[in-house]
């Protein structure tokens, strides 16, 4: 299993779209701090402001959501996914795309982490 942190702003609005949106399912949640949720093999960390991850770092850095990282979620039909994801109000960085490997596109988070949702060819 491969395990992700993501920094949120909101533990409960990231729950929500990862559970609604996404397929997860919530593993553990300890209230708006932190909670785990899981889609096959991946366990994905949404870590709130009130988490320890979210301290700053010795030299003064703030972890914040955010930046070019991110989880690569599989769908049987890119479309279909990003059109819900679209009519949820999800922002999307990009159109979908296509290449040798399959179609893909990056949709942001609630709090701004970037997915690609990803169709293989």
């Amino acid at each position: 299993m491969a395990t992700v942190r993501y920094i949120v702003n909101s533990v409960e609005e990231s729950v929500d779209f990862y559970t609604t949106l996404l397929g997860f399912s919530v593993t553990e949640q300890w209230g708006p701090a932190m909670a785990i949720v899981t889609r096959g093999a991946l366990s994905l960390w949404l870590a709130g402001p009130r988490a320890s991850a979210a301290r700053p770092m010795p030299d003064g850095r703030q972890p914040q959501p955010g930046g070019w990282a991110r989880i690569v979620i599989e769908t049987e039909d890119i479309d279909s996914t990003a059109q819900a994801l679209r009519e949820a109000g999800a922002r999307f960085r990009n159109d979908i795309i296509s290449g040798p490997g399959g179609k893909q596109v990056i949709v942001d988070d609630p709090s701004g982490n970037a997915i690609e949702l990803f169709q293989p060819a």
